[in-house]
């Protein structure tokens, strides 16, 4: 375990998480504005600690291997209002303030813009048109 952070509350947070066996929980990030979903990630122990720390939403990447600060790259960070629980204690919900109203890598404001259309059996592309 780091010692991001040693403050007993934020321990006592991070003990009620139920951790999966490879060290990581689900999350769910919502813009709090709006109501949006924005996006689904990953967060490990010294993910949720540096979240706490900053106020700003850090994640776990898995194909990199390593801690990720939103926005860190695009500048499209995510000021943390709320952190969630719940119920199984095995999936977070962060309330975050969008910078820039973009959340997705694709220039999105969500990552969830496809959306299935049954009738035609097919995803259909919900995104923003390109300026």
């Amino acid at each position: 375990m780091s010692d991001i952070n040693k403050n007993p509350q934020d321990q006592a947070l991070v003990d009620a998480v139920t951790w999966s066996e490879q060290g990581l929980v689900p999350v769910i990030t919502q813009e709090a504005s709006s109501g949006d979903v924005l996006m689904m990630a990953w967060m490990n122990r010294d993910a949720l600690l540096e979240t706490i720390r900053l106020g700003e939403a850090v994640y776990w990447t898995r194909s990199r291997q390593k801690l990720w600060h939103k926005g860190e790259e695009s500048g499209h960070t995510q000021k943390v209002k709320e952190i969630r629980l719940d119920c199984d204690g095995d999936t977070i919900l962060l309330m975050v303030e969008q910078k820039d109203g973009i959340a997705c890598h694709t220039g999105e404001h969500s990552c969830f813009f496809k959306q299935w259309d049954s009738a035609k059996a097919t995803w259909v592309d919900q995104s923003s048109p390109k300026k």
